[in-house]
């Protein structure tokens, strides 16, 4: 595991190549955050029936870089009671790992249609005689890596609200930590019905495993569910609508950041918009392949194309940062109970629940079932057939269990006639409520 070239040792040459990878991904982050702010302008004002940038520069495609510029040079404030040294810290701890989480992606690569073919091609190029991977590293644990940055993530959030001496930011901060507590759970367990069915952490395994082929796509194989539960968990990660609860405006002030100025906010913004292109970098790894081709295309040679794994994997990218603008241009902020309500009651059991059930059908296609005599495929439907009825049990019980938790909530706020307006007796206990608040 990791870059082919280190297998036989490292050398001043491998050094280099280390390097100029980490470039790579770092000028190429950057560059698609920048074009992300003018994208999402665009958009939305195109969704909205708005005008949106169209003056600095073609396109108005320099309207993010003037912005840059502008923010640069405006008067850099801290504020009197603040901790000063953990204010100028908390934008940097907000950046670094999303970049740091583009390292792990793969961008680039030539692909076989067999994966486990002799001698097939799979993610890896060769330049100067040295056999290297399109991605800054390739950690064998890369999926835990982008788990822990995508929780480091928060830190800088949290200090920025509480350094800044005020309560707004401290509100904001203290939301966004309850809220990346409650969808980290649903994100990584996810993670794990992918983990489950690919065999193994490595990004660039991952993406071996999907090429070529449309049925071994992640979102296939692991039952479309874990996809849509990361899509939305992995928007609820990075504060966007409809989660965008740490900035709500019209309660906080704008956030965490109110006390922020310059470039420091500036920091704050880029690490928004780096967050959101590297969620859809790691949306399309895990379930689309990522660079390699979804199936055979014989008019081009893939194995000394590497790149159209470059052109395959930006394509699939600018489709879920559309869908990351169009969820910003249409729908609502939910209220902050409909948020941990989505996040706890919602997402946490059914990808728990999905994720035994990818189990059972793992050992029930290996024969480990028993249920009837050398038929997995049989198990299996038995399996599934056992899973939906539990799962409609589950469903039912919590959904019982939620309605009693409201009803309760009513009844003691008297508001039981609300709560259940078919019952006599609820009805005469709020007349009783309505009697002891004076009629009010």
């Amino acid at each position: 595991m990791g870059h082919p070239f280190l297998n036989d040792g490292v050398n001043f040459g491998d050094v280099i190549m280390v390097i100029v990878m980490v470039v790579i991904s770092f000028t190429l982050c950057l560059v698609a955050t920048m074009l992300m702010v003018w994208f999402e302008r665009k958009v939305v004002s195109r969704l909205q029936n708005r005008i949106g940038p169209n003056v600095a520069g073609p396109f108005g495609l320099l309207q993010t870089l003037a912005d840059g510029i502008k923010l640069f040079f405006k008067e850099d404030l801290v504020p009197t009671r603040s901790d000063p040294f953990v204010f100028k810290l908390a934008p940097y701890l907000s950046l670094i790992p999303a970049f740091l989480t583009f390292t792990v992606v793969p961008i680039a690569g030539s692909f076989d249609n067999d994966p486990i073919a002799e001698g097939s091609v799979n993610g890896s190029s060769t330049i100067f005689g040295r056999e290297f991977l399109w991605q800054g590293a390739d950690l064998p644990v890369g999926i835990l890596f982008f788990l822990a940055m995508s929780s480091l993530g928060i830190y800088g959030i949290m200090l920025a609200g509480w350094s800044s001496g005020s309560k707004y930011p401290l509100l904001g901060s203290v939301r966004a930590t309850a809220q990346a507590i409650s969808y980290e759970a649903a994100l990584g367990l996810s993670l794990a019905a992918v983990i489950l069915v690919s065999g193994t952490l490595s990004t660039s395994g991952i993406v071996n495993g999907q090429a070529g082929d449309l049925a071994r796509l992640n979102i296939v194989a692991t039952g479309f569910i874990p996809f849509i539960v990361f899509l939305i968990a992995g928007t609820a990660e990075l504060n966007r609508p409809p989660f965008d609860l740490v900035e709500a405006e019209q309660e906080l002030v704008g956030g965490f950041h109110t006390e922020y100025s310059s470039i420091r906010f500036a920091l704050f913004f880029l690490a928004e918009f780096m967050n959101t292109v590297t969620m859809g970098a790691i949306i399309v790894t895990l379930f689309f392949g990522g660079p390699a081709p979804l199936f055979d295309l014989p008019l081009i040679d893939f194995p000394s194309a590497w790149y159209i794994g470059f052109i395959l994997f930006f394509a699939k990218l600018l489709v879920f940062l559309f869908i990351f603008v169009w969820f910003r241009a249409t729908l609502p902020r939910l209220r902050y109970d409909q948020l941990m309500d989505l996040g706890w009651k919602v997402l946490i059991p059914i990808s728990l629940g999905w994720l035994i059930v990818l189990g059972a059908i793992r050992v029930a296609q290996d024969g480990n079932v028993g249920i009837f005599d050398n038929s997995p495929t049989a198990d299996t439907v038995a399996v599934l057939l056992i899973a939906f009825v539990i799962g409609g049990l589950g469903y039912a019980l919590l959904r019982k269990a939620v309605e009693n938790a409201r009803t309760d909530r009513l009844a003691e706020a008297g508001l039981t006639m609300v709560a259940n307006p078919d019952s006599d007796e609820l009805s005469v206990g709020s007349a009783t409520a309505h009697d002891a608040h004076g009629g009010h």
